[in-house]
């Protein structure tokens, strides 16, 4: 077996023009390992060596550990563009190999991930993020060497590429993606100062030397930029980075809804239970999650997003949605071809009122107005247009757009900016506006996205100044909504609204019996059925309704206590108690009962909520 001294001198011997590039090729593909590597590198420093073979080079050179110098000898000396497409051709097949991975060796490789507390760039990353961002690293010398009219042209090209391979759970990938973003800006135009953050961007090849780089050998006098190129990078620079955003803020969970809720509303705040906002400032991975974040939002105003008029901003977000802006058969003759991630401005503008508030940021915000400037209608037109029709499955899709929703609602919400009155100075739309929001409270995967935009519907319906139009909501939600997680919430506004009209002295809907003539039949609806039940559809009847017959439960303690049994009408309690409080008492009995028995099986906290229900009723005074 030949030793490492003479496969080097093979690789030096045989260089061309002492063997084809062809047969060339063929002896570094069988001579390559870590160990012949430093050889290679200085093989591959002749210029036009380098040009011949690099493009073939990169395929066989990514999964080598160490290869890292050589594939930027490659980028600064070979043809550059050769080696673009070759690197996206890369990309994109490592990228594939490793979505097709067993899920078990993913995890093998992820296990071994710890986080560097100094770099926030994660070390033992998967193979296929680890030359996702060797490649990232090659295309910003790479594309900073063309010497052509329309680099437009490359630059989508590379832009879509690396949009579909980036993995938003990498920390790495995103570090790569800025340091790209960041090398082709400043061969537009000079990077404004970014916002000050505790990422280093630790990426390959950021400090390679351009006086090292070889010029373009296809390039010739006639290679002049057109006019309209430095426009374009911008754009295409532009629609990358609100790709990147929404794509990052979807697969982390960056809990600003819940932060955003803690800020706005502070006597929400449980005492002694530690905030989201505490968490974040303490927790490392979490910081390091803002500070990317951060990066990515500072990068779009670097690129001029921040300086976006206020009427361009909502033109984009009450325009269509655009959802992969980038795969376009792009035409640089056809600018307006271009568009912006929609739902990648709706996080930037969330982001940038997040951190008015909880960052107290003054840099690299919008001089101007935000948008959307009132929940009515401004807001609800932007949330209607991202749930459509198929509310569930957007929601799913894209969690991290929908809580910067949200977080839009609760900044206006604090704002007092609830709404702008039409022509004839009315205010409409609430009931449609609830709607949506209480589609987000109950599709949202994140609990806490859920409750945050809970408060932000409860505080909408109560800003509603028609007491009808109030009352119509509610009775809505509790006989027509399937869920009783929301119906549960409708009985808790229904007595916030009793007490406000009772603190205020109203004399409307919500201050005498005949608010409860029509909503107590579905408020407690004839529940008599039960007591012919056996347990097994007892404990499915449970199973389905337990939120909501707890907070009816504690609702009808609150009614019947001595400060608002006047509003229940005569011979209310007498009915409810016969067709709702009886039948419960009696399931509940007899579930805690089968349970005892070990006829059926409930876990521990189910059997908690029927003993709470079972002490709540018993002291419903109903006399």
């Amino acid at each position: 077996m030949a030793t490492t001294e003479e496969i080097v001198q093979r690789l030096h011997e045989s260089r061309p023009p002492a063997t084809d590039v062809a047969t060339y090729l063929t002896i570094v593909e069988m001579s390559l390992s870590p160990e012949i590597l430093p050889a290679l590198q200085e093989i591959l420093e002749d210029v036009s060596l380098a040009g011949d073979i690099g493009w073939d080079l990169v395929e066989m050179l990514i999964p080598i550990p160490g290869s890292e110098e050589c594939l930027e000898s490659i980028a600064r000396l070979g043809n550059p563009r050769e080696v673009i497409l070759k690197v996206l051709e890369v990309m994109e097949k490592t990228t594939a190999a490793g979505e097709e991975a067993g899920e078990d060796e993913v995890e093998e490789e992820k296990k071994a991930a710890a986080i560097d507390a100094t770099n926030q760039v994660t070390k033992g990353e998967t193979k296929a993020i680890r030359h996702f961002v060797t490649l990232c690293g090659m295309l910003g010398i790479l594309l900073k060497r063309l010497q052509v009219k329309a680099p437009s042209r490359f630059l989508h090209t590379t832009l879509e590429t690396v949009q579909r391979c980036y993995d938003a759970t990498s920390a790495a990938s995103t570090a790569a993606v800025i340091s790209l973003v960041q090398s082709l800006a400043r061969k537009t135009r000079p990077l404004l100062p970014s916002r000050k953050s505790g990422v280093k961007l630790d990426t390959p090849f950021q400090d390679s030397d351009p006086a090292k780089q070889a010029p373009d050998p296809e390039a010739d006098r006639t290679d002049t930029l057109n006019a309209n190129e430095p426009g374009l990078i911008n754009s295409l620079l532009q629609s990358f980075i609100t790709c990147v955003l929404e794509a990052y803020v979807n697969s982390n969970n960056v809990e600003w809804a819940s932060r955003m809720l803690e800020y706005t509303y502070p006597e929400r705040i449980v005492p002694g239970r530690k905030t989201m906002i505490q968490t974040f400032k303490e927790v490392v991975e979490l910081q390091a999650k803002d500070a990317l974040l951060g990066q990515l939002v500072s990068l779009a105003g670097d690129l001029g997003l921040s300086k976006l008029p206020p009427f361009k901003m909502k033109e984009y977000l009450e325009g269509p949605i655009y959802r992969a802006p980038l795969s376009i058969e792009f035409d640089p003759a056809h600018p307006e071809q271009l568009h912006l991630s929609t739902g990648g401005l709706v996080c930037l503008n969330a982001y940038w009122m997040f951190a008015a508030d909880v960052f107290d940021a003054d840099r690299g915000l919008p001089t101007g107005e935000l948008h959307p400037q009132h929940m009515l209608p401004d807001h609800q037109a932007l949330l209607q247009s991202f749930l459509g029709d198929e509310s569930g499955n957007q929601i799913a899709t894209n969690p991290g757009t929908f809580e910067a929703l949200i977080v839009m609602a609760i900044w206006l919400d604090g704002r007092k900016a609830l709404s702008k009155p039409d022509n004839a100075g009315a205010v409409t739309g609430f009931m449609p506006y609830h709607h949506l929001l209480t589609l987000v409270s109950i599709f949202h995967q994140n609990i806490r996205v859920r409750n945050a935009t809970t408060v932000v519907a409860g505080s909408v319906l109560h800003a509603d100044p028609d007491e009808e139009d109030r009352l119509a909501i509610l009775e809505d939600l509790l006989e027509n909504c399937e869920f009783s997680s929301l119906q549960a919430c409708a009985v808790a506004w229904l007595r916030e609204e009793l007490i406000a009209a009772k603190k205020a002295g109203s004399k409307g809907r919500f201050s005498g019996p005949e608010c409860f003539e029509t909503i107590q039949y579905t408020l407690f609806p004839d529940l008599s059925h039960l007591q012919q039940a056996d347990a097994s559809a007892l404990l499915e009847f449970w199973a389905q309704n337990a939120p909501l017959h707890l907070q009816v439960a504690n609702f009808a303690l609150f009614l019947f206590g001595e400060d608002y049994k006047s509003l229940a009408p005569v011979g209310m309690a007498a009915a409810i108690e016969h067709r709702y409080v009886e039948p419960l008492l009696h399931a509940a009995r007899t579930l805690e009962k089968a349970v005892g028995a070990k006829e059926i099986e409930v876990d521990g906290e189910s059997l908690m909520q029927l003993s709470i229900l079972t002490d709540t009723l018993s002291r419903v005074s109903l006399q």
